[in-house]
C-alpha cells in the first residue's frame, strides 16, 4: 500500500512539472553546418518540452545513418541501434514497457530499404511508436548513394548515368501497410514540425512523422521550393481537419475533385466557389482522399501537403499483447517462476 502510494506521489509531482527545450538537450550535435537535423533537433526538443512527458519517461531510438545520431543529443533514455532494426527495438522495447513514450528516429535508408520490412510491419500491426522518418532523399553518411526515395534517373555516385528504379513514396507504403497515422513537415519550419510531433504523440498507435529535409552535401536543394516561408505560401497546403483545403499566398486557390482524382481551382473563377472546395477530414477510415492528398507533388501542378493527413484510431498490438498476458495470467493457476515449478509433481532427491 505504501509503495502505491509513493508511486501516486511522484506520477502526480511528474504531471505538474513543466519542461523546457532545455530539458532534452544534451551534446554538440555533430552534423555538417546548414544539414536539416540541426533544424529537427531543436523542433523535436520543444515538442518534448510541450508535451510534457518527462525525460525517464521517454526513449529515444535510432538505427544507422546521419539523422540517426539524434539520440546522442537528447537527454532521454536512448539507442542507437544497428542499420536497419530501429523500429525492431522500438517495438520490443514498446511490448515489454509500455509505460514508454517510443520516438524511433530514421533515415529514408535507414527506415524504408534494410529497415523496410520492420516498417511495413510496425503500420500493420499498429504499435503505439512514433516513428519519424528523416528524408533527404540520399545516403549521406556513406557519402551519396542513391537511396529508396531517390527519383529515377538521379544521378549519384553509385548511378552515374542515373537510377533506373523507381522510388518508394512513404505516404504510399504507410497507406498501403494499413498505417493509421502520416503527417508531414519540412525541416525548415518549425512551427508545423511541433505540431505534428504533438499530434503523433496523442495518437495511440504506429505514428509516422515524415521529415523533408535537404542533404547539405549530396543533395541540396532538393526541397527548395518548398524550403522558405515564401516557397511554402506558393507550393505547399498546410491540412486542417474540418478546414477547407485551400492554398495560396492569399488562399486564392482550392482543391475540389475531379472524377476520381483532385484538381486545383482559383477561387471565384470558371464558377468555382468555396462551397466547391474539399475539406479535409484526417478521421476518415476510408484513406481514399487522404492518400490523394500525400501524393500530390509540385511536379504535377499540386501543392505538397503539409500536416496531419491520416489520424486514425485502432487497436495497438502493444495493447492486446499486454491484455491477452493479463487475461492468461488470471486463468493460471501459478503466478511466478517458484509456482510453476511446484504445479506439477515434485520429488525430493537424496
Amino acid at each position: 500500500m505504501e509503495e502505491n502510494i509513493q508511486q501516486e506521489v511522484v506520477n502526480e509531482q511528474a504531471s505538474q512539472t513543466t519542461y523546457t527545450a532545455a530539458d532534452f538537450k544534451m551534446g554538440q550535435p555533430r552534423w555538417c553546418p546548414g544539414c536539416g537535423d540541426h533544424a529537427f533537433l531543436n523542433s523535436f526538443q520543444k515538442a518534448m518540452a510541450e508535451i510534457g512527458v518527462a525525460p525517464y519517461d521517454t526513449a529515444v531510438i535510432s538505427g544507422i545513418g546521419c539523422s540517426s545520431r539524434l539520440p546522442y543529443y537528447v537527454k532521454t533514455y536512448a539507442m542507437q541501434t544497428i542499420h536497419g532494426r530501429a523500429a525492431a527495438i522500438a517495438m520490443g522495447t514498446k511490448i515489454v514497457n509500455p509505460k514508454l513514450t517510443i520516438w524511433q528516429i530514421s533515415g529514408d535508408g535507414d527506415a524504408l530499404a534494410i529497415g523496410g520490412n520492420h516498417f511495413i510491419h510496425a503500420m500493420r500491426r499498429n504499435i503505439d511508436l512514433n516513428m519519424i522518418l528523416l528524408n533527404n532523399r540520399i545516403y549521406g553518411l556513406t557519402k551519396g548513394q542513391y537511396s529508396p526515395t531517390s527519383p529515377r534517373g538521379f544521378v549519384s555516385k553509385s548511378s552515374p548515368y542515373g537510377t533506373v528504379e523507381d522510388p518508394f513514396r512513404p505516404a504510399e507504403l504507410c497507406f498501403g501497410a494499413r498505417g493509421k497515422f502520416f503527417a508531414r513537415a519540412v525541416a525548415s519550419d518549425a512551427p508545423n514540425t511541433i505540431e505534428i510531433l504533438k499530434a503523433a504523440y496523442h495518437h495511440k498507435g504506429a505514428a509516422v512523422c515524415e521529415i523533408l529535409q535537404n542533404c547539405i552535401i549530396f543533395n541540396n536543394g532538393v526541397y527548395d521550393p518548398i524550403y522558405t516561408n515564401s516557397g511554402r505560401k506558393k507550393n505547399t497546403i498546410y491540412v486542417e481537419d474540418g478546414k477547407p483545403l485551400v492554398f495560396g499566398e492569399n488562399n486564392e486557390f482550392g482543391l475540389v475533385q475531379k472524377g476520381f482524382g483532385l484538381k486545383v481551382v482559383e477561387i471565384g473563377k470558371d464558377g468555382y466557389t468555396m462551397d466547391d472546395v474539399l475539406v479535409h477530414d484526417s478521421h476518415c477510415e476510408d484513406d481514399t482522399l487522404q492518400l490523394k492528398l500525400a501524393m500530390m507533388d509540385n511536379e504535377h501542378g499540386f501543392p505538397v501537403a503539409l500536416g496531419v493527413i491520416r489520424d486514425v484510431e485502432g487497436p495497438t498490438y502493444d495493447g492486446a499483447v499486454n491484455a491477452q498476458i493479463e487475461e492468461v495470467k488470471q486463468k493460471k493457476h501459478y503466478h511466478n517462476f517458484t509456482e510453476l515449478l511446484e504445479t506439477n509433481d515434485i520429488w525430493e532427491v537424496k
